[in-house]
Formats: C-alpha cells, structure tokens, sequence
C-alpha cells in the first residue's frame, strides 16, 4: 500500500514518535497529528514535577512548536469522533473530515472510574491529563484531606507529592502489598513502607460507596484491615488511581477488533489494513494468536511509535529489548526491567539490610527480570544480562561488593 499521507490521532509518546520516526525515515508526504490538547506533550510529569510546581506546561512538551514547522507536521487541536471504517474518513468533532492513507490511533486510555454509589460523584478526580493535574495541583494543599484509591505507581506518586504539600493522606488499595507484579514481593515490601515511614495511613480494603455530606466525602471500605477493622474514611478530595479503561470507541467505529485493547501485529496494524494503533490502548496479538499483556509504560509507547512507523514506511518493525519502566516517590528512583512474575526465583542484593536490587531467574537460570531502588546503573547492567540472555551465578547477583556491569560484559 502506498501512503502518502498520515493522520497519528493522540499527542502521547507513542503519537510523537511515529511522527518523529517518520520523518527520520524519510516519509515526505502529508502528517498530521490530531489531538483536543493540542502540542503534544509528557505524561510522566503529571502525577510528579507538574503537580510539585517544578515544572511548567512547556517543560512538559515532547517538542516546541518549532518543531512541527520545521518538520512539516500539522497540528489540529481537535478531537476524533469516529472513523468510517470502509473509507477510512475521519470525522472531527469541529465537523471538518479527511482521509489519510494511513490512520495511527495513540489515544490512550480512559481513567477507570469506580463502579460503585457515588463513583461519579464529580468532587472524585482521576489524573489522565494535563487539566487533571493542573486542577490537582490547586488542591494538594497543606492540611487537605486526600483519599487515593490505588497503590499504584500513579497512586503512589500523587500520594507522595500530597505528604510533601502537608497533605493528610489516606491510601487504599485492596492489595496488602500493592505493585508486587511490577516490582515482585521484595521491594514492593520496601517500598510501601516508606508511605507509612512519611506518615500516610494505609488501608488493605475494597471501597462499597462515596457519599457527599457538605464538603466532605465519606468512603466506606468494605475489608479494611487494621487493628480496628472496617472504617469509614472522610476526605476532602478523593483521587482514584485504579488503571485504564483501554476500550476505545473510536476504534469501535471503525470496526476494529479489541479485546482488553486494540488487537496488532508486531508493528501496529490493526484488523483494518489502513489503521495502526500504538501505545496503551494497543494490544499485540502474536503470531500464534496468542494475546500479550499490554505494557502501560513510556518505552514501550515510545517503542510502538516506532514500530508503527516502520510499518507504514514498508519497512520491518525493529526489534526491541525487555521492557523498561520507571517511578518516583519519596524521595526515592525506581527502575524496573523485564518480568517479575514468570515462573522462577528471586534473588535479592541488599544494602544497609534492607533489599535494594531484586533479580527474577527463570528455571533454566537465565535472570528475565530485574527492579532497583535508587540503582538505575544497576538495571541497565541486568538489561543487558537480560536480553543477551546470559546466566550468571545467583551468588554473584546477591553479593553487593561483585560490580554487575562486570557480569554483563
């Protein structure tokens, strides 16, 4: 199929790259990028250096409007309200129309909200965008009262910059030791007590229902388990962290196959031969038709700009390595790199007694999987063990006076 124009709808990593790789490789023809925000910009910053004020809006922007003119890229500051799956046409919501060759869909997914009374309570706040946060960031003030719902990475985030502002915070998750299948038991242990360490309660529980009483709003946690059972939580803003709803109803309109996402190939095409789609919202359908899990991480966005882009160009998808995530709070850097929850092991290499690197070794001893606090070398090192599919003596991971980068050489 020849392309000679190509519309990437969403301003995410994922949109950015593949209009940065296609250019780079040579793609001449009509680029657009259509997005109700506008420039497109970095979602890392919103739950930390946009919410602590140590960023601006225009820190945030993958790049200056310098770039798109110098790079012939159109921005339409619009919003995509369905595609018409036999021609391919896209109808914006200004009612302005057109039809690419090739159509990209990197529009990310929803904020799952709660499914419970008083779930969509308008005083209950997710963070997706840059409105969100900005609208948080106005909140987060000293002596609030904030409950998160989700101990995620994104939960934990926020919850941490809101202690910082003098915030009292509550955090709840129904997981005792949430983030075990991104970080594996071990650190997840380390990490969420450092929320209790800055003073933030915690709660291990399901919320059943948000009433509004004045200004306040009452949570009831159904399995709340402390020393005084089932609570009830009054807050003054309650965030709720609990992932993405990757059903896109775009994609719906156009006819394409989704299931826990926008079923792929390996470089972004979807069951209709002239749209890609890239990023969270996007699912990878192997050759043996098997489904992967999707990875909800910047890299692996900006790796399926990439592969998309090479797709479109008539070019095979290039071959990337294991995914790679990061997330800040308290003060502290986490890296994480493949899995932690293949069959195997863990080993764990500690520092002042506490574990600071955990490593995941498959049963033919090959290590698949590697999480570091504050030890971004570290994971850079176990990366390259990871995909040069190296086994190295679990001793020599665990003993922290042996240097990985020379066990990855």
């Amino acid at each position: 199929m020849s392309v000679s124009s190509v519309a990437i709808i969403g301003g995410g990593i994922s949109g950015f790259s593949c209009a940065r790789e296609l250019r780079a490789g040579g793609f001449t023809g009509e680029l657009t990028i259509i997005d109700p925000e506008g420039l497109p910009y970095d979602r890392p910053p919103l739950s930390k250096e946009l919410l602590t004020g140590e960023f601006s809006t225009d820190d945030t922007l993958l790049a200056p409007a310098s770039w798109y003119e110098d790079n012939n890229v159109e921005i339409r500051t619009d919003r995509a309200d369905r595609i018409e799956p036999d021609t391919g046409r896209i109808v914006l919501e200004s009612g302005a129309e057109l039809t690419p060759d090739a159509i990209v869909l990197a529009v990310g997914g929803r904020a799952r909200r709660l499914s419970i009374p008083g779930g969509d309570l308008a005083e209950i706040v997710t963070l997706r965008t840059k409105d969100d946060a900005l609208a948080l960031k106005e909140k987060l003030t000293a002596g609030t009262r904030v409950a998160i719902i989700g101990a995620g990475l994104i939960g934990a985030e926020v919850a941490s910059t809101a202690v910082t502002n003098g915030c009292e915070v509550t955090l709840i998750d129904p997981a005792p030791v949430p983030l075990v299948p991104a970080v594996g038991h071990e650190i997840a242990e380390v990490l969420h007590a450092m929320h209790a360490e800055r003073g933030i309660t915690c709660f291990t529980g399901l919320p059943t229902q948000i009433r509004a009483e004045g200004g306040t709003l009452a949570i009831d946690l159904d399995g709340a388990h402390d020393t005084e059972g089932p609570h009830l939580i009054e807050a003054d803003l309650v965030l709720v962290a609990i992932g993405i709803d990757t059903y896109s109803p775009l994609a719906a309109s156009a006819e394409l196959e989704q299931e826990g996402g926008i079923l792929v190939d390996a470089g972004g095409r979807t069951s209709n031969e002239k749209i890609w789609a890239i990023g969270d919202v996007a699912r990878l359908r192997n050759e043996d038709g098997s489904l992967a899990r999707r990875h909800e991480h910047w890299e692996s966005a900006a790796n399926d700009g990439k592969a998309a882009a090479a797709s479109i160009l008539g070019q095979d998808p290039p071959t990337f390595g294991s995914s790679w995530f990061w997330s800040d709070r308290h003060g502290v850097h986490v890296e994480g790199i493949g899995s932690m929850t293949e069959p195997g092991h863990t080993v764990i290499r500690e520092k002042d007694g506490k574990p600071q690197l955990a490593f995941r070794i498959d049963d033919d001893g090959k290590v698949i999987g590697a999480v570091a606090i504050d030890g971004g070398m570290a994971v850079r090192a176990a990366r390259r063990i990871i995909d040069r599919g190296k086994i190295v003596d679990p001793a020599d991971l665990a003993n922290p006076d042996i240097d990985l980068k020379k066990l990855a050489r």
